[in-house]
């Protein structure tokens, strides 16, 4: 890593200009930085950086090796990013403000998409830390905003391998696992935890709070206001449990074993017969007690899953059609 020690001029030769219509994703062990562009002498920058024309890097951003800023794209306040990070044109990482924003490796953020901002959470104070942790390997498409938490003891947190499409919205202090869909206008609220593995439809809102469990997927246009416990599948305008995300599991290698249980364990608890008068606590208590299905982990997750959704803090489960075998 070395600091730019000055701005660079506007006599850069012709050749170098060029040379950035050319960059391709081997960076060569130098970095480039178009003339038009604005780096401030304390920024620091790995090798084979490259900064197009009217960025911006400020004084306290870090780039790791082998970054790249497209036209138009800027870095503010105490930023630092992995290795091998792309900013699309318009792209903008970091506020001017306490606290800090950390990105990882190999990290895609699209064009005009936002991240690592100021909250709009009204409880936020001028003057408090501010934070955003970013893993590894997402794709961060156009317009999406990302904000960073809304007070000094909480951060936003993202993972690693997420796919969050076009006009997204991740708001103050959620926490987003790995491996997740999440498709265009998806909307999450603050503290919205989201585990790993889940994927959304279209215009997907989920209300502040709300908790997305792993291996889960939301229908289009759905409007979530309670939680999603794992593996299941939900949708509606105020959404409803549709079943097991079946199909998801298939994908994620879940054997038929698996998928058996959880499918017996969900009639258990959802679907019961006509002549089961027994409450839902006392359903989901009979499916933990049962010495065969206890044992398969995936049903005990899914049972822990449901139950942590009714702790005291926790908004409960979406709801769900009381069906009979009938």
């Amino acid at each position: 890593m070395y600091r730019v020690s000055k701005l660079r001029s506007s006599t850069i030769a012709l050749s170098s200009v060029l040379s950035l219509t050319r960059f391709s994703s081997s960076f060569s062990e130098s970095s480039f930085v178009h003339p038009t562009a604005i780096v401030h002498p304390n920024a620091v920058l790995g090798q084979g950086v490259s900064i197009g024309p009217f960025c911006t890097v400020g004084s306290s951003a870090k780039l790791g090796n082998g970054c790249r800023l497209n036209t138009g794209s800027h870095i503010y306040g105490n930023t630092e990013l992995g290795e091998r990070c792309v900013l699309m044109t318009g792209a903008v990482v970091g506020d001017d403000l306490p606290g800090r924003t950390v990105m990882g490796s190999n990290n895609m953020i699209g064009h005009y998409a936002i991240v690592g901002v100021k909250c709009q959470d009204l409880k936020y104070k001028p003057g408090d830390e501010c934070f955003l942790d970013v893993g590894d390997n997402n794709e961060i498409r156009e317009h999406t905003s990302i904000h960073r938490s809304s007070k000094s003891r909480d951060r936003t947190v993202i993972g690693n391998n997420n796919l969050i499409m076009g006009s997204c919205h991740i708001a103050h202090d959620c926490k987003v696992g790995n491996n997740n869909i999440f498709a265009n206008g998806t909307l999450l609220g603050g503290h919205v935890v989201v585990g790993d593995h889940a994927h959304t439809a279209g215009a997907t809102v989920v209300h502040q709070f709300c908790h997305i469990g792993s291996f889960s997927f939301i229908g289009g246009g759905s409007v979530v206001s309670q939680d999603v416990p794992k593996y299941m599948m939900v949708s509606g305008e105020r959404t409803e449990l549709r079943g097991l995300n079946l199909e998801g599991l298939r994908r994620h290698g879940f054997t038929s074993t698996e998928i058996t249980s959880l499918r017996t364990a969900y009639r258990r608890i959802f679907m019961p017969v006509d002549e089961d008068v027994r409450g839902f606590e006392e359903r989901l208590a009979e499916l933990e007690q049962d010495e065969k299905l206890a044992n398969v982990p995936a049903v005990c997750y899914m049972a822990q899953s449901i139950r942590d959704s009714f702790e005291e803090s926790r908004r409960g489960i979406c709801k769900y059609r009381h069906w009979t075998s009938s």
